[in-house]
Parts: structure tokens; C-alpha cells; sequence
């Protein structure tokens, strides 16, 4: 566990990485916000404590906001963590759909997987038509569900909405690696942490799945399961060598 972490600006985004000559690997960590929106820098919170939690270098990449140029800057950003060894990809809300198309796409061409990934209130059907965004939007004050059709036509374009490499939901989930879910109980898009969750159990993949009371206590207890999570996936006695 590292105590002291320093911020780098990478070529993909900013960089947090433990004091010291090694890490344990590297995360890809995808920003996003309810707005469908937002900046690497706004992940760097979450970035620098889970950089301390497990020694592992974390890369907030950057992306454009447009499908399917946000998956291609992903990948781009995949591919500088992975080479430097085995690195695993968190992703939040928009984020979290990024990091689900990340591992079809990587699957689909026989390229190295994460060795998990992490997905925090993941927005993964841009159909946009489960029963949640109903029967919670007036308990989520974090997503304005009104105006979610909007933003969510803004970043899918033209693409077929059930595109899987935009809604990976709607994807062939097999061959995937472990994956960790997070949601609130009280979130407009709960439906699709749980129907996700279901679909990847059901096709032999590792889920660990947790449902908070509400956004408070995700908020309160996600970032030290993510960690323990991360540590986990990691091999044992892995270390990479840094950068420079």
C-alpha cells in the first residue's frame, strides 16, 4: 500500500503514481459524470486514494465526447497502460459504458484483456428504456432524467442505440474478465448495473455487484471495495517498473 503519490501529466491524461521505484500495475480510470460529461481532472480525487489504496499507477484519460471518438481515445489510452504490463479499467457513468466497450472491442480482436474492470453507476443501454428511469426519478437527485434523452442522443450520434459497443448491455458478454459493479438503489439507471450484472453472471464471467442505499453511501464505502478489488485482481508479487 502506498502512502505518498505524485501527478504526472501523461500523454494520455493525467497520471497518479505511488512514490517509489515500482507499482503494482496500472488502472485506466474513465471519468464521467451525470451530465454524461466532465474531465480527467475531475477523477483525480478518486484517483489519487485509490493510487494510495493499492499502489497502482492511475491514468485519467482523456476523451471526446462523441461516439464512437470516445472509444477510439480509450483504446489509444488502453494501449500506453497496458504497456507497461498488466493494468486493469474503472470507469464512472459514462465512463463505465466506455470501459464495458473497451473490453468487447479488445475481446472481439483477440487483443490482451484487463485484468478486471470496475464499473460505478455505468450508463450501458442507451435505449434508454428501462423501467428505473421511471420508477426513480424522483428519488435520484444526481441525474436529471428529463434531460438524459437529450445528452444521451448528443454522445450516440448516428450509431444504432443498441450499438454494443455504445450500450454494451446489449452485447455477447462471454470471455469477458472479473468485473465489480456499483450502484445506488435509489439511481434513475440501477437497470442497467443489474441487468448487466445478470446477463455477465449468466455468461461464466466473475461479478461482484454492490447496491448502496442510496448515492451517499456509495459514496461513503465503493472506494474501499474498488481497492480491495483492484489488489485482488492484481498477481501476486507482481511489480511493474515505473516510467522513466
Amino acid at each position: 500500500m502506498a502512502s505518498d503519490v505524485r501527478l504526472e501529466e501523461g500523454p494520455f491524461g493525467p497520471e497518479v503514481r505511488p512514490e517509489g521505484g515500482a507499482v503494482a500495475q496500472t488502472v485506466l480510470y474513465l471519468h464521467g459524470d451525470p451530465r454524461l460529461a466532465g474531465t480527467p481532472q475531475d477523477a483525480l480525487p478518486t484517483a489519487r486514494e485509490l493510487a494510495r489504496l493499492t499502489g497502482c499507477a492511475v491514468v485519467c484519460a482523456r476523451y471526446r465526447p462523441r461516439f464512437p471518438h470516445a472509444l477510439e481515445d480509450v483504446h489509444a489510452a488502453w494501449e500506453h497502460c497496458h504497456a507497461d504490463g498488466p493494468a486493469a479499467v474503472a470507469g464512472k457513468r459514462l465512463g463505465g459504458a466506455l470501459a464495458a466497450g473497451l473490453l468487447l472491442r479488445l475481446r472481439d480482436a483477440g487483443a490482451t484483456l484487463p485484468t478486471c474492470a470496475v464499473l460505478s453507476s455505468p450508463v450501458l443501454d442507451f435505449t434508454l428504456d428501462s423501467p428505473s428511469l421511471l420508477l426513480n426519478a424522483a428519488a435520484d437527485r444526481t441525474v436529471d432524467a428529463e434531460a438524459l434523452p437529450v445528452r444521451a442522443a448528443a454522445y450516440a450520434g448516428t450509431a444504432p442505440r443498441d450499438h454494443p459497443l455504445l450500450s454494451p448491455l446489449h452485447g455477447n458478454l462471454h470471455g469477458l474478465p472479473p468485473l465489480q459493479l456499483h450502484a445506488a438503489g435509489t439511481e434513475v439507471l440501477l437497470d442497467d448495473t443489474l441487468s448487466f450484472a445478470t446477463r455477465a453472471a449468466h455468461s461464466g464471467i466473475g461479478v461482484d455487484m454492490r447496491i448502496y442505499e442510496d448515492s451517499a453511501a456509495q459514496g461513503l464505502r465503493q472506494l474501499g471495495a474498488t481497492a480491495e478489488f483492484l489488489r485482488a485482481a492484481c498477481p501476486d508479487g507482481l511489480l511493474t517498473p515505473r516510467r522513466g
